[in-house]
């Protein structure tokens, strides 16, 4: 191969990549947004007397907000679907952390849950850990035709995957979704996650059916794996979809959205290696990065979680620190003292 074929190779995937990168980034915009159009959505139904998603009712299904939001989810999905097709996994499902810090600021604006000084910081965290992530994350993969995935699919290793995604569904379904579906968000975003990770790859590999079709190559749509692949992405759709809605019902759109976040993104990341090989030509120091990345986001997401109920602006924190300045207490003194104090106040209560 000439050095002018190397070039253009080259011009053809940086193109490709930044194509699915602003694909990967509209798809957050529009899946953040479905959160809280359908969380709206599903507080009319109950203020409405009607039985809850999560106790098995279907009453959002009659519920035009919810329509829009299931649009503005498959929007979003779609341009999901669009990104795997030329970027890799490991780039596109990470930066869904973006979809977190609309759905927080949107939370903030329509669903009155605030935003605090914490939360912004957390948002910020999440712009930076996307930076540092898509700067190290493997721009190539090593499955690029659909016909080498026919192989991969067969492998092993990715069946074996599949395989204990089903059962880790299958008990949790059975054995801890009666007793905690409705006190614990972990147990319904388990099954979400885990079958949503089997979502990303198989839409991932009808995207790459799609692609190589349409650029003029074999002709997938006569593949019998092809329409399997169709099959199997709309059915985990349709369970993914199903525990969500299930999760958002029951708990805080800012407490559903971090957890699932990372969840779906660790399972995903898992798949997607051992499926379409992302990870084997990466060198050691873009995998520190990616870590670095994904650690930042994680800490973003939970920072969003954790002190979303705190009531904390940068101004609380100019008065503190000039009501320290102005009085020689001690500030770990001062800070036992108002502990003492408000221990004191609640035992008379």
């Amino acid at each position: 191969m000439s050095s002018d074929d190397v070039e253009n190779d080259t011009r053809y995937n940086h193109l490709h990549f930044l194509l699915g990168l602003g694909l990967a980034i509209s798809s957050s915009i529009f899946i953040g947004s479905s959160f809280i159009i359908k969380k709206l959505a599903l507080k009319k139904i109950n203020a409405l007397g009607n039985v809850r998603a999560s106790a098995g009712g279907y009453g959002y299904l009659k519920q035009w907000m919810w329509w829009l939001g299931l649009t503005t989810m498959g929007i979003g999905e779609a341009a999901n679907l669009l990104a795997y097709a030329f970027a890799p996994a490991a780039l596109v499902t990470p930066l869904g952390a973006l979809s977190v810090l609309v759905a927080a600021v949107l939370s903030s604006k329509f669903l009155h849950e605030k935003l605090n000084f914490i939360g912004k910081i957390g948002c910020f965290l999440c712009i930076i850990g996307s930076i540092i992530f898509v700067i190290h994350s493997p721009k190539t993969e090593e499955v690029q035709e659909f016909s080498d995935l026919n192989n991969m699919l067969f492998d092993f290793l990715f069946i074996s995957y599949v395989l204990s995604i089903f059962v880790m569904t299958v008990i949790v379904k059975i054995v801890f979704v009666p007793r905690f579906g409705n006190s614990n968000v972990v147990v319904y975003l388990l099954i979400c996650s885990g079958v949503g990770s089997l979502t990303v790859v198989f839409c991932k590999a009808v995207a790459l059916g799609v692609k190589e079709t349409i650029e003029g190559g074999t002709n997938n749509f006569n593949n019998y794996i092809f329409w399997l692949l169709v099959l199997l992405s709309v059915s985990c759709i349709m369970v993914q979809m199903n525990y969500l809605n299930k999760s958002l019902d029951i708990f805080n759109t800012s407490i559903v959205t971090p957890i699932y976040y990372v969840i779906f993104t660790v399972l995903v990341i898992i798949s997607s290696g051992i499926l379409f090989k992302e990870w084997e030509k990466i060198d050691v120091k873009d995998i520190l990065g990616c870590v670095c990345g994904f650690l930042i986001l994680m800490v973003a997401v939970f920072t969003l979680n954790a002190f979303k109920d705190a009531h904390l602006t940068f101004k609380d924190l100019n008065l503190n620190a000039r009501r320290r300045n102005s009085t020689n207490v001690d500030p770990s003194n001062n800070f036992v003292i108002t502990f003492q104090r408000t221990r004191s106040h609640e035992s008379t209560n």
